[in-house]
């Protein structure tokens, strides 16, 4: 064996007796600090994935009358914004439903 890596061992063995009282609680405590994190992290990405969520179906465009669905020409009125954050609060939007009403 190299004798620097059996000196290493040696001067282990010396201070381990010293660390052991330390090393259990410092221990406890960076486990339980990575569990909390890990779930403060889960609950802060599903916060943000509701609110992105809740923004997104603001977005009129599948509604409305000028919609075609058509990967080449969402919208004729509006191509650049249509299906996107910009199209919330469309001045142009106005329903396929033929039987909605239309408020004043």
């Amino acid at each position: 064996m190299d004798p620097v890596i059996q000196g290493f061992f040696v001067v282990l063995v010396q201070i381990l007796p010293w660390i052991r009282p330390i090393l259990v609680p410092l221990c406890f405590v960076v486990a339980w600090s990575l569990v909390g994190i890990t779930v403060w992290q889960l609950i802060a990405v599903t916060r943000d994935g509701m609110q992105r969520t809740k923004r997104m179906h603001q977005i009129p465009c599948a509604n409305c009358r000028y919609f075609t669905n058509s990967p080449f020409l969402k919208c004729p009125i509006h191509p650049t914004i249509a299906l996107s954050e910009a199209a919330i609060g469309c001045g142009d939007y106005e329903t396929s439903d033929p039987l909605a009403q239309v408020d004043p």
